[in-house]
């Protein structure tokens, strides 16, 4: 479901570096309580199939680290998380907070295939040393890898008048 923001996509600024790194940081607290939520219900989960004592000693044998389905469960957690609120409401919490959106240019949604190319590309950068964030100081648009890659945009959101 594509939907168009109330503001024109022509007048908000390009959100800057450290905006988006201070939501970054507040994203981070709710993604690490979202992996122990996760984490535990694995286990709840793993001890009924599996008995708690298989359990232990699959865990004190070091199971989980070698667990495939368990990090892929972890990593579509973390990215539904960001695409559900990217796609729906073009803000997480912690951009909520900052007056950050994620949009197109036109001024709607991203989709969910754009949310994927976000999601990965922002890893990557990550593993870049954050050079795709840092990449928005040289950028002529101000853009992140991510943003170009996804063809969006991180802008300021005005404060809403009562």
């Amino acid at each position: 479901m594509i939907r168009r923001f109330p503001e024109d996509p022509n007048t908000l600024p390009i959100a800057p570096l450290w905006r988006r790194f201070a939501a970054i940081l507040y994203d981070s607290l709710l993604v690490i309580a979202l992996l122990f939520v996760v984490t535990a219900l694995y286990l709840a989960a793993a001890a009924g199939i599996m008995g708690t004592e298989e359990l232990k000693t699959h865990l004190d044998s070091g199971g989980m680290e070698r667990d495939p389905f368990y990090k892929t469960v972890l990593f579509l957690s973390v990215f539904f998380f960001f695409a559900y609120f990217w796609q729906r409401i073009g803000q997480t919490l912690g951009m909520q907070v900052w007056r950050i959106r994620i949009q197109n240019a036109d001024g709607t949604s991203i989709t969910w295939t754009q949310c994927l190319l976000r999601f990965m590309i922002a890893i990557l950068s990550w593993l870049c040393l954050g050079l795709g964030y840092f990449w928005m100081l040289w950028d002529r648009d101000r853009l992140t890898w991510q943003d170009r890659y996804s063809e969006s945009k991180v802008v300021v959101v005005p404060l809403r008048k009562n």
